[in-house]
């Protein structure tokens, strides 16, 4: 492909060089140059591109896209643009042949929910037999395929290199959760969604690194509708308004406010001993029950949004109660099937918010007692940790406090952090480092009725420690220690 038909349509200087070469790929790593390659020099927010542009040079690129004043002595071609991160967007969408062409992309935003309702909707779609794929925050996932990614939405090179993928494997749908960094930085530049969802809104991502206010995070959030077909929100959520006035489509809403769509009737919660889940009515423009396999009062906002969504699309009803009825999603309120006098649930929970929602909704359904495993993440806010000891310790019958991926921290040290919180409440609790041998203590001493909360891992399959990620998965865990 030439470099002409890489930055067909986006505005840029040419400082140097032709744009009549021919180009082998687009990077935005330097270490991973080959000869041929466009190097797009993106500025982060602990390192910048235009540092390694020599690293890159040697390594056989034949252009660099940069934002900044550069002079480059060697015979290459160099592109000036205003954000060399939205430009990467654009250029992977040219060079992948715009593949949002001949896929309807669904895009989910808002701070809880994101990863319930894709996994939601793409069990719905499949359930009615239309070929689905997924990003976000577990991975890429399509046809027995996954990728790991390191962010909930990756770089926009990755997301064009996937939607690629899909396309020529036959996906027809993609479900995509959207980031409200990944909407600040511009890693959605170009793309437009068929259907945009809006979840929630609650403080969160605030702080260095992330969002310099709530505006500002509210601000991220309702970019996605600005490119949206579609928009479908949660009208009880106080920021949907601010969500609403940003689409550019057409509006259908959802909630309990009987202005709605799709109207949330009643909710009752559902439990035996292999299902923890809830029993919807609606009423509106679907009329009807629904048993949803994942626990919570709030599970009902994701399940309807799913509804709307796969209605829109023209699913079936059937398809709808099929799918939801056994809907389990890795790592969020994932229910262990292990015996029936106890239960064990692995959670994501990893913070404060998290960690009081997973663990109020586990009360509502009334069990003997509730113990709770975990730690908290090293090199990451100390004020997250004493939170999460603070509502262990008030919804918690017993705590044991872990490890978790202490990175380059020393684990005592976040240990100590997370009682300091729990000793704001009555909350009892012990210290195990081990993890295994904190989840060994929590099953021994289990009894009727309990449930053990396993809380931070989720759906992660590795420990992070000082660096060096190794392999670790709690379910394999719970089985090896009940055998």
């Amino acid at each position: 492909m030439k470099l002409r038909e890489v930055i067909k349509g986006i505005d840029y200087e040419l400082v140097k060089g032709s744009v009549d070469s021919d180009i082998n790929d687009i990077k935005y790593d330097s270490r991973k140059v080959e000869v041929g390659d466009i190097f797009a020099c993106l500025v982060g927010i602990n390192s910048d591109g235009h540092d390694y542009i020599d690293k890159a040079i040697e390594l056989g690129c034949n252009t660099v896209i940069v934002e900044k004043d550069i002079n480059i002595d060697k015979d290459i071609s160099v592109i000036r643009v205003k954000d060399t991160r939205k430009v990467l967007s654009l250029m992977s969408i040219n060079y992948f042949n715009n593949p949002k062409e001949d896929i309807i992309l669904i895009g989910i935003t808002g701070t809880k929910g994101k990863t319930t309702t894709s996994w939601m909707i793409k069990n719905i779609l499949e359930e009615d037999n239309k070929k689905c794929g997924i990003i976000g925050t577990m991975g890429i996932y399509f046809n027995n395929k996954h990728y790991e990614t390191v962010n909930t939405t990756p770089e926009s090179y990755e997301i064009q290199k996937y939607l690629r993928e899909m396309v020529n494997d036959g996906i027809k749908y993609c479900v995509m959760e959207v980031s409200s960094q990944a909407l600040k930085v511009g890693r959605v530049e170009g793309l437009t969604f068929d259907y945009g969802i809006f979840t929630n809104l609650t403080k969160d991502h605030i702080g260095e690194g992330e969002h310099s206010s709530m505006e500002e995070y509210v601000y991220c959030k309702s970019l996605l509708f600005e490119s949206c077909k579609c928009g479908i929100f949660n009208i009880d959520d106080s920021y949907s308004s601010v969500m609403i006035d940003k689409c550019m489509g057409s509006i259908y809403r959802f909630g309990y406010d009987n202005t709605s769509d799709i109207v949330i009737k009643d909710v009752k919660l559902f439990k035996n001993n292999n299902f923890l889940g809830i029993e919807v009515n609606t009423t509106g423009i679907i009329e009807d029950t629904f048993l949803i396999n994942t626990p919570g009062i709030f599970s009902a906002y994701n399940a309807i949004s799913s509804i709307m969504v796969c209605h829109l699309i023209g699913c079936s009803i059937d398809s709808m109660k099929r799918a939801l009825s056994k809907t389990s999603i890795k790592g969020r309120m994932e229910l262990l099937p292990i015996n029936k006098k106890y239960m064990i649930i692995i959670d994501y929970a990893h913070n404060g918010v998290s960690m009081e929602s997973a663990l109020k909704t586990i009360k509502d359904y009334h069990p003997k007692r509730i113990i709770s495993v975990f730690g908290a993440g090293g090199n990451r806010s100390r004020d997250r940790r004493f939170e999460m000891g603070e509502m262990s310790g008030k919804y918690s019958d017993f705590t044991i406090i872990t490890e978790d991926n202490s990175r380059f921290e020393n684990v005592e040290d976040i240990m100590d952090d997370i009682e300091t919180g729990i000793k704001k409440t009555d909350g009892k609790y012990i210290k195990i480092e081990d993890r295994d041998t904190a989840i060994k203590y929590a099953i021994d001493m289990a009894q009727n009725g309990d449930v053990i909360m396993l809380l931070g891992k989720g759906h992660e399959t590795y420990r992070d420690v000082n660096g060096v990620k190794e392999y670790y998965d709690e379910r394999e865990v719970v089985n090896r220690i009940i055998g």
